[in-house]
């Protein structure tokens, strides 16, 4: 405890509040609420030998304080989960997923507004409708509008685009959009479409519903049968959509049921969304949490989950009594504007709903220990025997795997990917145009490229100034020696290196006569295949590249005035011969360098029947 905590402990009142702890960087590291604040700060500096393990950390980490005072215990309680929802202190309990359901949403303080869907409830005018808890029943909603009300989809300035004249786009054209951006339709006309979505969100589109009605047999009786049948579209839409919504609002039976589980890696809370008496969604959602009570975390979720949702069921079901259990049902009383009821079930089919929402926790617990392990099995678990196998002292944090690629001896390049604990850096891969004539060597190639890639490190290029734990060639014991005699020439014979042959998946080791073979479904063998199938796909693709520009540099080669400037800018233009062949003279010569004489003289040799208009020779006789 500093100067200034102790000076500042004195001046604490005894008021419900708010007190936010800070480190020594100022960083906001927790948030807490406290009826009386001169007694709950206090406790931190004064109780420190009662500390559990995460309090005695973060109170070893504040180096300042500061506090805000509320009226009541409900204004603290709503303070501290908003400032926990937006600053994410370390020591908070946090709800790591942050998943909130869907909304629609209409801003009709605009003239022509769109139908958004948001994850945010916010008081600013706007109409919301929600929230979805099935995301297919909203993805059905928004389609159907979509395809049968034709509100705008883009974000376009309406103003400007009518001021500039602009014509419709493609929506306008296959009855999407009506256009506003025109001034095809009025204010007016477009709020009477926007009042049959509301309708229809709202689940009260019975009037709606008998306008089109007879809009669409007066339709048929004039035989306009087009215009019929989009009514008759839109009423079925109206009425698919109006009943999914019903079903998903909150009504007399319809109830949130909520679980925790927790082990040694993570704290999860399970729900379940029973609306109309039926289960209509689930979901999981990770916790940061410690060693804090279940009565804690199941509190602070409640509050990071339900704090700024529109729309929240009259009853929770929870099966860990929270701390502070009624403030918060109190809180969201006054939040959405009827009675919210918080308990844990003692019996009947509550109950067994909470205990299979306990069991689905658990579960997914479960799961993520077994994904985390096979996840450590292919990173860290395969480096580990990775590193014994090969006979290394440190762990191989950074592998470099060297492969060549080449056609019939023709267009020889080289790829260097690069793996950091396991997983490729797409940033750190290279690749090599190789410059000297190999033939087909394959040990020549692999020679020039390593070289280039040490040379480049002595030579203090950025790109090339980390040197790899482990060096991986893609070959048998003949490229492996081969990049052994590279690293002795660059003094780096401490760096391992191996060879993995591709015909048996052989491990090819410096010191070892005999090849190491591994079993097929060895996390070491599928680490290491992956890095080779990296690199082979990561030289083939640079060699298909620069195959297709050699070829049609060839065929430029033989027209008079285009040297390797001009095919390069042909080829960055026109990138195949096909195109270039297909050139007018115009096109041609509005390549970099070209001028009109080396364009007719491209467009003569590839049209060597016709003239400079197109037009053969032949037939002009």
């Amino acid at each position: 405890m500093n100067d200034r905590i102790e000076a500042k402990l004195k001046l604490l009142p005894d008021k419900p509040g708010v007190y936010k702890m800070y480190n020594a960087r100022g960083e906001l590291i927790y948030v807490g609420k406290a009826v009386n604040l001169k007694n709950r700060v206090r406790q931190y500096f004064h109780s420190s030998k009662n500390h559990p393990p995460k309090v005695a950390s973060m109170v070893a980490n504040i180096d300042d304080f500061d506090f805000v005072i509320v009226g009541n215990e409900t204004e603290a309680l709503n303070l501290e989960s908003n400032l926990i929802k937006q600053n994410k202190p370390y020591y908070n309990i946090l709800l790591k997923d942050d998943k909130h359901f869907p909304y629609i949403r209409i801003d009709y303080r605009q003239d022509y507004p769109r139908v958004e869907i948001v994850r945010r409830y916010k008081k600013d005018g706007a109409k919301y409708f929600g929230p979805y808890l099935s995301s297919y029943a909203l993805r059905e909603s928004i389609t159907a509008v979509r395809e049968h009300f034709p509100i705008r989809q883009c974000k376009k300035d309406i103003g400007r685009a009518i001021a500039r004249g602009e014509r419709p786009c493609l929506m306008y054209h296959i009855g999407r959009c009506c256009a506003p951006c025109t001034g095809k339709i009025s204010v007016e006309e477009y709020r009477v479409l926007l009042d049959q979505v509301s309708a229809l969100f709202q689940g009260n589109c019975k009037a709606y519903i008998e306008d089109l009605m007879s809009k669409m047999t007066e339709a048929s009786e004039k035989l306009d049968f087009e215009r019929a049948a989009q009514y008759r579209d839109r009423i079925r839409a109206m009425q698919s959509i109006s009943e999914k919504q019903i079903a998903s609002s909150a009504s007399d039976n319809s109830y949130d049921v909520f679980a925790l589980a927790r082990n040694e890696l993570a704290t999860v809370v399970y729900g379940l969304f029973i609306r109309g008496g039926n289960v209509i969604s689930a979901e999981s959602f990770n916790i940061n949490a410690a060693d804090e009570s279940f009565s804690e975390i199941i509190a602070q979720f409640l509050l990071q989950f339900y704090i700024g949702m529109a729309q929240i069921p009259r009853e929770i079901i929870i099966m860990d009594e929270a701390e502070d259990q009624e403030l918060i049902a109190r809180c969201l009383t006054e939040q959405c504007g009827h009675q919210v009821k918080i308990h844990v079930p003692q019996r009947g089919e509550k109950l067994k709903q909470g205990e299979l929402a306990r069991m689905n926790a658990q579960e997914t617990i479960e799961r993520k220990r077994e994904l985390t392990h096979r996840e450590w099995e292919r990173g860290e678990g395969a480096l580990t025997e990775l590193m014994q196998i090969v006979g290394m002292d440190t762990f191989p944090h950074r592998m470099e795997c060297f492969d060549n690629s080449h056609m019939q001896g023709r267009d020889t390049v080289g790829s260097m990917v690069v793996f950091i604990d396991g997983k490729p850096d797409k940033t750190l891969y290279r690749r090599f145009r190789t410059k000297q004539e190999v033939n087909g060597d394959d040990y020549l190639a692999m020679r020039e490229h390593l070289s280039r890639r040490f040379q480049r490190t002595m030579d203090g290029d950025e790109r090339f100034a980390e040197l790899p734990d482990l060096l991986i060639v893609d070959g048998g014991r003949g490229q492996l020696n081969v990049a052994l005699e590279v690293l002795s020439e660059f003094g780096l014979s401490h760096i391992s290196c191996i060879g993995l042959a591709e015909k048996n998946e052989e491990i090819i080791l410096p010191m070892a006569a005999e090849s190491v073979i591994l079993a097929r479904n060895s996390p070491v063998l599928q680490l290491l295949q992956r890095i080779r199938d990296e690199a082979h796909r990561f030289a083939i693709m640079y060699h298909r590249n620069v195959r297709a520009r050699t070829s049609l540099y060839s065929m430029l080669d033989g027209i008079d005035g285009i040297g390797d400037r001009r095919k390069r800018a042909l080829y960055e233009k026109f990138i195949s011969i096909d195109a270039i062949k297909q050139a007018s003279i115009d096109e041609l010569r509005s390549a970099d360098g070209m001028n009109i004489a080396a364009a007719k003289s491209v467009w003569s040799y590839f049209h060597p029947e016709a003239d400079e208009n197109g037009e053969n020779a032949a037939e002009k006789e």
